[in-house]
């Protein structure tokens, strides 16, 4: 494609293409597998196989097509197979179900029922994605054409829209661009909640003779998922939106920083790339609108420290990765001291939407100063465990119980960890909040990047704080001292306090180290790193105190606070546990309970290693944690 109207007329084709696909028109059904890591590590690959497989066994290419696609979200239900026309979705499908799918369904046009979704609600089963709770109050956006498109196919991108943005913004001024990205209230979705339209602006004004953009792929939050899906579904999203950027500030060449622990991303990232560069809309002269861009792939080694933007350009340029100092901020001194803007895959995915649908349409999602959406990485003690993109604005009741269907079990919720290491925990009483950028900075947490761990009654909280901690431990850099000592302090008292050895004075030492670890840390892991101490403090000031005065863990998670009886009455004398027992600390006693016809055993607490073997091997609950 060397022109703009033959991007316009290849685009138009490709949109035809792709919709007789879904719709049937082109007299084929389509079978569609997710093929995100997840999926991937149950098997997709090989169902997919096996799905061609049959088709070519029965000469049935020109009726059925069979493709990989990106993440559909609902992990938790993995793997999905979506037949099109019908639109209908089968989801835990196994190997020896591709059979029965193909023979019932392709064939025979019959719904295969047991491998529909159920609603736990109502037990109803459900045949299309869009009529499951956990899609109904999702809005995609940086997700767009995941789940529908294969990310390894150009032609199906641009079927979904790929390039009509870029085309927009060639055609437009790069002031013209800059005003539509300010128009519409985009933050960066990395952390900071930055304005992008801000950020692209500082580095258009500073003068140089050769400037960068940096995506931003390295996710080092624990349980997060977000940037890995958005690469692994559409990567072609994400490299337009990189090339409005360059084009917006005056860059011709940008970076992707990846963690080689994504090599499904990376290696379809890659593949784009080239697509992309035979296709005409990436390289030199760009459709003979005179801008020229190289993409070009780092893999980052897996330092969550590398996560902050001044660290990811030393990494890029061979060094170690520790942060800079600021300022100079890098959109005017940052990759090899060349004016850089560094916005996270989320922010650049959105890019795209907003040249195409208008600065108007992204803006009129979301609130007053949180425009959009947001993707998040929902997991923990919760039923829909998957990636979630919602407005700004939706509560965290919302995405909790109507998007994750509750908490397992009948348990209690009790908390949610938003933001990662770098975040708080936040209780029932902020069910009912919404979720923007202010507003969760405002009750003690943060957006972070998108990670969001559920938790129910039986988390102990304090142990949640030694977690994080330990993380933060682990990947600080060491180049302050107020991160590297004083992370090092506060993980001690908390093994203290979660040993049985800690002091009400503890707690003060806590809150003043925390304050100074803010304040006083190079970078944003370490002014942020005792975010989970300090809102758990607040939120769960209780269980501190239990642990230091009761010496008891009311979670029953601590094993030093805690130990395992046998309720003798339960107990059948079967002896199981004592087979299991490792140290050995089980012995059986003279005590014969009511209706049982064998004596009970019990549990030495002075030998008991506290290992829950006993607990997994009893068949009648006779153990529990006390």
């Amino acid at each position: 494609m060397k022109t703009f109207d033959e991007l316009s007329n290849k685009i138009c084709a490709c949109e035809e293409a792709l919709n007789s696909k879904l719709d049937g028109s082109n007299g084929k059904r389509a079978i569609l597998l997710c093929g995100g890591t997840g999926c991937i590590s149950s098997n997709s690959l090989e169902i997919k196989d096996k799905f061609q497989k049959m088709i070519d066994e029965k000469n049935m290419n020109d009726k059925v097509t069979v493709n990989i696609v990106g993440c559909f979200g609902f992990c938790s239900q993995g793997p999905f197979v979506k037949i099109y026309p019908e639109d209908t979705l089968y989801r835990l499908v196994q190997l020896e179900d591709v059979e029965e799918i193909f023979e019932k369904d392709i064939i025979g046009g019959e719904i295969v029922e047991r491998l529909l979704y159920v609603d736990p609600a109502t037990q109803e089963k459900v045949v299309k994605q869009e009529d499951i709770n956990f899609y109904k109050k999702q809005k995609r956006i940086a997700l767009h054409g995941c789940g529908v498109i294969n990310p390894e196919n150009i032609e199906e991108a641009m079927g979904k829209g790929a390039f009509v943005g870029l085309k927009r913004a060639l055609s437009m001024t790069q002031q013209e661009v800059l005003d539509e990205i300010l128009a519409s209230g985009l933050r960066g979705r990395g952390g900071g909640g930055f304005p992008a339209g801000r950020k692209w602006s500082f580095a258009y004004a500073t003068e140089a003779d050769q400037k960068y953009v940096v995506c931003n792929g390295d996710e080092g939050d624990p349980g997060a998922f977000m940037d890995r899906s958005i690469l692994e579904g559409n990567p072609f999203a994400v490299i337009e939106g990189m090339m409005i950027a360059g084009y917006a500030i005056g860059a011709s060449e940008g970076y992707f920083y990846v963690r080689a622990e994504y090599p499904i991303a990376v290696n379809r990232l890659r593949n784009a790339i080239e697509q992309m560069n035979e296709a005409g809309v990436l390289g030199e002269n760009i459709m003979g609108s005179g801008f020229s861009f190289q993409a070009n792939i780092r893999l980052g080694a897996g330092a969550f420290v590398c996560g902050e933007e001044t660290a990811l350009l030393n990494s890029i340029e061979g060094k170690r990765g520790m942060p800079r100092p600021r300022p100079p901020f890098p959109a005017v001194k940052g990759l090899w001291g060349k004016p850089t803007i560094v916005n996270n895959v989320e922010t650049l995915a959105c890019v795209p939407y907003i040249l195409r649908e208008g600065a108007e349409e992204f803006a009129a999602c979301g609130t007053e100063k949180s425009k959009g959406t947001k993707v998040f990485a929902l997991g923990g003690k919760v039923n829909n465990v998957g990636l979630v993109e919602v407005p700004m604005g939706t509560t965290l009741r919302e995405l909790i119980y109507d998007i994750g269907g509750g908490i397992p079990d009948g348990k209690e919720f009790k908390a949610i960890q938003t933001g990662g290491p770098s975040g708080g925990c936040l209780t029932a009483a902020h069910l009912d909040e919404p979720i923007d950028f202010d507003n969760l900075v405002a009750k003690g947490s943060m957006m972070g990047s998108g990670g969001a761990i559920v938790m129910d009654e039986d988390n102990c909280m304090v142990d949640v704080a030694k977690f994080y901690m330990e993380f933060i431990c682990d990947e600080s850099c060491g180049k302050c001292s107020p991160c590297r000592i004083g992370t090092k302090r506060m993980l001690e008292i908390l093994t203290r306090i979660t040993e049985g050895n800690g002091t009400m004075q503890d707690l003060e030492e806590l809150e003043e180290l925390g304050q100074a670890v803010q304040a006083n840390s190079l970078c944003a892991l370490g002014q942020t790193a005792a975010n989970p101490i300090m809102s758990t403090l607040r939120n769960f000031r209780d269980e501190y105190i239990a642990h230091i005065v009761d010496k008891k863990c009311p979670a029953k998670i601590c094993k030093n606070l805690m130990r395992y009886a046998i309720v003798q009455d339960n107990c059948f004398g079967c002896g199981m546990c004592a087979k299991m027992c490792p140290a050995d600390a089980i012995q059986r006693t003279d005590y014969i309970a009511p209706g049982k016809k064998l004596a009970s055993f019990q549990i030495d607490a002075t030998k008991c290693i506290k290992c829950g073997a006993c607990i997994e091997t009893c068949k009648f609950s006779a153990i529990e944690k006390q």
